[in-house]
């Protein structure tokens, strides 16, 4: 594709060169620049593609996209407001907008992201109706994975596996909506069909990150100016913050009265081998449905996949059979076990999510409640001292053990954690 077709739509300061050039790809990373390519210039938290701009010409990049000013020599410059939203412009045109060909779901919310989009693939494909994920799990697209490195890759690959979910015969492609994706510009140059809002906690607040709450709220709400209908959880006590400003029509779920989509009636599932959640949901919609994943969040992750297949026309024997044998890698996910117990695995990896997770497993009134973890290392302290303390408050007995240690020392990371217990006088062994 020519460079000018590329930059359709984009606005740009044409520094010197040529854009009726042919292009072979677009490259953000340095390291992968190839002959006849542009390469556009990303500022990252801790690396500056600006900072490898000549590098990448004497790869053989033929155009440059900046943003910061550059001296460079025998190439065509382009120059920006912003690379991250131009690469998104420019990815959409070079994959010739295939959000336009494809139904497109965004799921945001701190917790629940990557369950729902796994309950929406599941029931449409008891529909059979194929469809694609994006997200913490990697690019699915039927019995594949391919690997990624964020929840929400960079806008290329979103362009590029979306037009390959479409040669691939995906009708829809639902895909996690991160904090940082939506504020990195990754999900622009496209509007969703569906936006879903699940719940909101503090988190990935830091300098890297997100400075404060309020704009880690902030860029979850970018969602619903990029959305053509919002389905939010009206539960949660920011939902108002979330949605404020929407551009989109809005439709709300929960267990509140006022809720168009109203969920009761909950009664937990147990059997060996088995712990679900019943609930029946009445309003816009009437169904009554068994999960095969525990627990009240369980309900409202459930909820939210039902009102976007609902609005896919999918019938109501797909989403009850979608939803009653459920089950998603690493996510509350039961593990078939010789003994007389019950093995789960969940990703809980804050203070949040494990209060979540082991609160919902006492609901079951487990004879004995063990629990297993550790904690990255080069991560927050504060993270581990509060995983602690909720292990040793809820769990009869708290495991200690390695997580990932990066460049820390193992011992250090568990002393840390025996801090957070020591605090709830919980029994414990490392």
């Amino acid at each position: 594709m020519r460079l000018n077709n590329i930059l359709n739509g984009l606005e740009y300061s044409f520094i010197k060169g040529n854009i009726d050039v042919e292009i072979s790809d677009i490259i953000y990373d340095s390291r992968k620049v190839t002959s006849g390519c542009v390469f556009v210039c990303l500022k990252g938290a801790t690396v500056d593609g600006h900072n490898f701009a000549k590098e990448a010409i004497k790869k053989g990049a033929v155009a440059v996209v900046y943003e910061e000013e550059l001296d460079l020599d025998n190439v065509t410059c382009i120059k920006v407001e912003n690379t991250r939203a131009a690469l998104a412009s420019m990815s959409a045109s070079f994959f010739n907008h295939p959000a336009n060909e494809i139904i497109t779901i965004g799921i945001t919310g701190t917790k629940g992201k990557t369950t729902t989009t796994c309950m929406v693939k599941s029931i449409l494909e008891k529909e059979g109706c194929k469809a694609g994920v994006i997200g913490t799990i990697g690019i699915i697209i039927g019995d594949k994975i391919i690997k990624t490195n964020n929840t929400t890759p960079e806008s290329y690959e979103i362009q590029k596996y979306m037009r390959l979910m479409i040669d691939k015969g995906c009708k829809v492609v639902v895909m996690e909506a991160s904090s940082l994706g939506l504020k990195w510009n990754r999900l622009d140059a496209f509007t969703f069909d569906y936006g879903v809002f699940m719940n909101l906690s503090p988190d990935h607040i830091g300098t890297d990150e997100h400075e404060t709450f309020e704009e880690y709220v902030k860029c979850k709400s970018l969602l619903f100016k990029k959305c053509k209908l919002g389905i939010v959880n009206i539960d949660d006590k920011d939902y108002a913050n979330v949605i404020e400003n929407h551009t989109c029509d809005i439709e709300t779920f929960g267990f509140s009265d006022n809720a168009d989509i109203v969920i009761y009636n909950r009664k937990l599932i147990s059997r060996p081998g088995y712990l679900g959640v019943h609930f029946d949901i009445k309003g816009k919609y009437n169904l009554a449905v068994d999960a095969g994943t525990p627990g009240k969040f369980s309900a409202y992750n459930a909820t939210a996949a039902i009102a976007i297949c609902k609005h896919l026309n999918v019938s109501d024997e797909s989403i009850k059979e979608g939803l009653k044998n459920f089950k998603v890698s690493g996510r509350v996910e039961i593990i078939d076990v010789p003994g007389n117990y019950t093995l789960i695995i969940d990703y809980a990896h804050n203070e949040i999510s494990m209060e979540n997770i082991l609160k919902t497993l006492k609901e079951y009134n487990p004879k004995r409640l063990i629990t297993l973890f550790g904690s990255g290392g080069d991560r927050s302290k504060q993270r581990r001292f509060d995983m602690g303390e909720v292990s040793g408050k809820l769990s009869d007995l708290s495991v200690l053990t390695d997580d990932n240690p990066r460049f820390e020392n193992v011992m250090d990371i568990l002393n840390d954690i025996e801090v957070g217990v020591k605090r709830s006088n919980g029994k414990y062994i490392k």
